[in-house]
């Protein structure tokens, strides 16, 4: 009689363990294991495990809050089924191997927080709609083959504190926008197809630390008073089309730039802070190769 107890307690204790979250969230996740080859991955899933168990899962209140696969060898495409995830607030898998198109479905993803999918060979264009994603603090598509024009929409991302979406095909000018986002902290566009001139409205952004804008078709004066943004510390503006001596005029003599990179920049803008294009650690960026300061 005992065993027979047992037995049944232990059916009981697992079918609670698999019964953790939602038929339509554990799909989604079986899901993205068979789209991206999960039998490969560098740590991989037993499916036999309860979900809370598989690796970067993360479950509150028998829901998935967090997934976390960063540099997992996760190669193939995404499914549309993710956005089933209602309750996510982190999808981190950059530094992997994904292809295709970014599943339009994702931005019913409204608490999500963060949005990582750098170093990965995302392709197509980005949402019209990605700006539902209302609660967003991270946006991270650099280093991708995505293209078209930067949606409008992610002015709608009240929180945003970093933009970077470097190393990509994007076209036609920043959006203007861009300025109302008040709590960005970095905005990282280098390496597109960008033309036009910066929006004025990015100097009004107090809380930037870090504007990343090399090797696009940017023209123009650029404008001096970001120079006095009060947070600013990394400024790579190289490779672009701005007026030379327009900016040389405006450049400040004393600056707390860590790093400012520009054609021709001339000793009156290399102080303490700046030496010989070396990086202090407290500014560190995705888009920035560095070497320690000491």
């Amino acid at each position: 009689m005992k065993e027979i107890r047992y037995i049944l307690l232990f059916i009981i204790t697992c079918n609670a363990a698999f019964a953790q979250i939602p038929e339509k969230e554990k799909g989604a996740l079986i899901d993205l294991y068979t789209s991206t080859n999960g039998k490969k991955w560098t740590k991989s899933w037993d499916l036999s495990k309860s979900v809370s168990m598989w690796y970067g899962v993360e479950v509150e209140n028998n829901t998935v809050v967090s997934l976390n696969l960063i540099q997992n060898n996760l190669s193939g495409s995404l499914p549309s089924s993710l956005g089933s995830l209602k309750n996510l607030r982190v999808l981190n898998l950059a530094f992997n191997d994904i292809q295709g198109a970014f599943p339009d479905r994702l931005v019913s993803l409204k608490k999500l927080q963060v949005l990582r999918l750098g170093k990965n060979k995302i392709s197509g264009t980005i949402p019209k709609k990605i700006g539902n994603l209302k609660k967003l603090e991270v946006l991270d598509f650099f280093s991708n083959k995505l293209s078209g024009t930067i949606p409008k929409s992610i002015a709608k991302m009240k929180h945003l504190k970093i933009l970077s979406l470097s190393n990509n095909a994007f076209i036609g000018n920043i959006p203007e926008e861009l300025g109302e986002l008040k709590y960005l902290e970095r905005l990282e566009l280098a390496d597109n197809e960008i033309e036009g001139e910066i929006p004025l409205a990015i100097s009004g952004l107090s809380n930037l630390n870090t504007l990343v804008l090399t090797k696009n078709n940017l023209s123009g004066k650029f404008p001096s008073s970001i120079f006095s943004l009060p947070k600013l510390r990394v400024l790579q503006i190289q490779n672009n089309g701005f007026d030379k001596n327009h900016m040389k005029n405006s450049i400040p003599v004393k600056t707390d730039l860590a790093l400012f990179d520009f054609e021709d920049i001339d000793d009156k803008v290399k102080n303490d802070n700046i030496r010989n294009g070396f990086l202090r650690k407290d500014v560190r960026t995705a888009d920035t190769k560095f070497e320690d300061v000491d």
